[in-house]
């Protein structure tokens, strides 16, 4: 991924940023939420945790009015945060971001503002492992239904395709995961 995002940037209109940078992507459920708020209650020096949808996310007639489609929206505000993690370049300490963003708005939008080496991680898990959560850890019923199941199918074809590295949370431990994800902050 890091390959291609240098053939899509521009060292001479962008100023370069190296910065120890992890994205945590996935569709509701698969656990990227909890990795990163654990990671900021158990070791908060580790890393400045940031969470997509802080930004407050409107109404999806809202969304549609001002930007056409969801998609727009989406593109948008992942270019949004991109531009605000580019100007923590300077911080003492990597930065952890998670949320739901297709892996091409990442790419553009890091490139857009020079961010590079970032590492992509896709956190993932089985259907039957999604519903469970959304329904009975989460409380969120309405989110366990075919359009979440078809957006995370979609993350994990996008993945696939950019040879994105995967965190399969099926079957694993909050805090297992939560240690691969810091193994990665601490290197």
């Amino acid at each position: 991924m890091i390959s291609k995002l240098a053939k899509l940037r521009s060292p001479s209109t962008v100023l370069e940023r190296q910065m120890q940078l992890v994205i945590l992507t996935g569709a509701s459920g698969s656990g990227k939420t909890a990795i990163a708020e654990a990671i900021a209650s158990e070791r908060p020096p580790l890393a400045k945790v940031l969470h997509f949808d802080r930004i407050g996310v409107p109404p999806l007639e809202e969304r549609s009015a001002l930007w056409g489609t969801e998609e727009a929206w989406q593109r948008a505000m992942t270019f949004g945060w991109m531009g605000r993690i580019s100007r923590m370049a300077e911080l003492s300490r990597p930065v952890l971001f998670e949320g739901q963003m297709r892996l091409a708005f990442l790419e553009d939008g890091m490139s857009s503002v020079g961010i590079m080496g970032a590492r992509i991680i896709l956190v993932d898990c089985d259907d039957a492992t999604r519903v469970h959560r959304l329904i009975t850890e989460r409380h969120q019923p309405d989110l366990a239904n075919p359009k979440m199941m078809n957006w995370a199918a979609y993350l994990r074809r996008e993945a696939q395709e950019a040879n994105c590295e995967v965190l399969d949370t099926t079957g694993v431990s909050l805090q297992s995961s939560v240690a691969q994800v810091r193994r990665y902050l601490e290197e």
